[in-house]
């Protein structure tokens, strides 16, 4: 008989010990009272629904391929895992809160599970937390979700915090503006995949040679912006890159109010990955302590009448990332000491044991 490994997890999951499960549940409490200092409710929705509502249009049909399905025994019906809790917000503020006022702020943290991670991001199981404002109007509510996102992690003692704005939607407006036929959309997506300049510009269209200039915008924002306004581009995309200017700049005026003025803001025009259902300005977060990033956010239709702006943080990424330590004062006793004293010593801020 074969001896089963009871300590064996699937790949991409594992248990989390002490001290890092303490470390996770005081930062997402302390990332959490900062949501609401900005208005944001906290929900709480199932880990699992009916694949249908799951997976409907918005950001659930984008979730489609990474989402464990299981056959509910009751209803025989099939049902999906969350492996994004955005698609579940989603559906709660067209059904349940359908009618409260708009905007409307709410806030979550969740485990998710995934069928494959990446390679950035191998786990499939972490806990997202996340805000999501509801029905939203100009730029400042794209400076809001930022500025939340930055404040709330400016909470966990992690250093080195930089802002990357896009706007992921912009290649295939550009592709329609251009009326590239598929063949070539093929070979320039891989291109800008690669950010492969020299390949752009054997190719020497007029599109390839907006790429390249795209291409050579990506970094700090300030000299990002002031490049974006030498290039010619249609009217409809130079439209969304002026909205992507006044968010930096409110952002900048925003970061300046709070005392974060130290985080890096840089702008990537050509960046897209990870960003399937997001329909306007979009933005990841990072840290140069930190491997990959720690969350994403940006805006999104929740339906065909409604928009939404929003974040994710990745609380596997942030305990890691920060310096966060605990002062655990920790006293013995002995199996004789009476619960008189193991009181007044817990009054006294220590945790007791007692021991043999």
């Amino acid at each position: 008989m074969t001896q089963v490994n009871s300590s064996l997890l699937p790949n991409g999951l594992k248990d989390l010990l002490p001290p890092e499960a303490e470390k996770e549940a005081h930062i997402i409490h302390l990332l959490m009272q900062e949501f609401s200092k900005f208005g944001y409710a906290r929900v709480k929705p199932p880990l699992v629904e009916f694949e249908e509502s799951l997976l409907s249009e918005g950001p659930g049909k984008a979730l489609a391929r990474n989402t464990f399905r299981l056959m509910d025994p009751v209803s025989q019906r099939m049902m999906g895992v969350r492996a994004d809790t955005t698609a579940q917000i989603a559906r709660i503020s067209q059904s349940r809160l359908g009618d409260d006022p708009r905007p409307l702020r709410l806030s979550y943290a969740a485990d998710v599970l995934k069928i494959n991670g990446s390679q950035l991001r191998p786990e499939r199981q972490f806990c997202q937390v996340g805000c999501e404002m509801i029905g939203v109007g100009d730029y400042q509510d794209d400076v809001e979700i930022c500025l939340v996102a930055l404040s709330s992690i400016s909470k966990t003692d992690i250093e080195n915090l930089s802002i990357d704005l896009s706007i992921p939607v912009l290649v295939e407006e550009m592709f329609a503006a251009f009326d590239v036929n598929e063949d070539e959309k093929d070979i320039l997506n891989k291109l800008l995949q690669k950010r492969d300049r020299d390949g752009l510009a054997s190719i020497g269209s007029d599109i390839a040679k907006i790429f390249i200039s795209l291409l050579d915008t990506s970094g700090v924002a300030v000299e990002a912006i002031d490049k974006l306004q030498k290039i010619s581009i249609p009217n409809k995309e130079q439209s969304s890159i002026g909205k992507l200017e006044e968010v930096y700049k409110g952002l900048s005026e925003a970061l300046e109010i709070y005392g974060l003025n130290h985080i890096n803001i840089t702008i990537d025009l050509i960046e897209r990955r990870g960003f399937d259902y997001k329909s306007g300005i979009s933005f990841t977060l990072f840290s140069a302590d930190a491997r990959g990033e720690l969350g994403r956010g940006g805006r999104y239709y929740v339906c065909d009448k409604e928009e939404a702006v929003g974040f994710t943080l990745y609380m596997d990424s942030i305990v890691r990332a920060s310096a966060m330590t605990f002062d655990e004062n920790k006293k013995s006793v002995t199996q004789e000491s009476d619960w008189v004293e193991i009181k007044k010593l817990q009054d006294s801020g220590y945790q007791v044991s007692r021991t043999k």
